[in-house]
């Protein structure tokens, strides 16, 4: 099955899109507002959300906290060498983690090793080295490289956002 069933489907579904890409609005009823936007009713409205997880276009739907507002003001990516025959599972066991907010297995590439990333957040710069040694106990002999990249300044941080594209 496609997310979208006809072109006023398409529409309809990028309207979605572009509705909430930015976040829902702090109102009582966020889903009678995003109904009443896209001129459907409330249960046509959360069937439509419901089909679009299933069929994978959106992944969830959850509340996405200011990591900085909350004082978490350190991040450091931390690369790892893993065997590619275990990163799956390594990936798994690493993503678990709560102060892991993405994991992901990229391609090595020529003088760069490290093919299992992870995104670890702290208030200050010895949580973040914490979390660091703690996955380097978890993943084990495992491991055969690290690093970790922190970040010096944020240039931009936003999701992928549609309507500023169809604006352009």
């Amino acid at each position: 099955m496609s997310v979208c069933t006809s072109l006023s489907d398409e529409v309809l579904v990028r309207r979605l899109v572009e509705l909430t890409e930015a976040g829902l609005p702090l109102v009582a009823d966020p889903w009678a507002w995003l109904a009443d936007e896209l001129g459907l009713e409330v249960d046509d409205t959360l069937a439509l959300l419901q089909r679009l997880q299933a069929e994978g276009a959106i992944r969830r739907i959850a509340a996405v906290p200011n990591h900085y507002r909350l004082g978490y003001r350190h991040n450091g990516m931390t690369v790892w060498d893993v065997d590619d025959a275990e990163i799956d599972r390594l990936g798994a066991l690493i993503g678990a983690q709560p102060f892991v907010s993405h994991c992901y297995r990229r391609p090595r590439r020529e003088g760069w090793p490290y093919n299992l990333f992870a995104m670890v957040h702290g208030r200050d710069a010895s949580d973040i080295e914490a979390y660091r040694n703690q996955i380097r106990a978890l993943l084990g002999s495992a491991c055969r490289a690290n690093e970790m990249l922190v970040s010096s300044r944020i240039l931009k941080k936003t999701g992928l956002r549609l309507a500023a594209q169809r604006r352009a």
